[in-house]
């Protein structure tokens, strides 16, 4: 099995101070309002700390970090 890290913003909590795209701006842009929009998809390993820190600095909470298993399929 392989573990698949994401970035997800919870759009309710979040207020747009724009801090995460900052941080992380390969994985996070913002809207015409500053609110985040978060590129889908498995956060690449040499990201996951900067991932990390954005989730850890966001002064709102908004941010988290969700870990997938993948499991792969063996060649027949």
């Amino acid at each position: 099995m392989t573990k698949q890290i994401e970035l997800v913003v919870d759009r309710i909590k979040c207020d747009g101070r724009g801090l995460c795209a900052e941080i992380l701006p390969e994985r996070v842009q913002l809207d015409s309002w500053g609110y985040p929009i978060v590129m889908p998809g498995p956060i690449p390993e040499h990201l996951v700390g900067l991932a990390q820190r954005a989730v850890d600095d966001c002064p709102v909470l908004a941010l988290a970090l969700r870990t997938q298993e993948i499991q792969r399929q063996r060649a027949k």
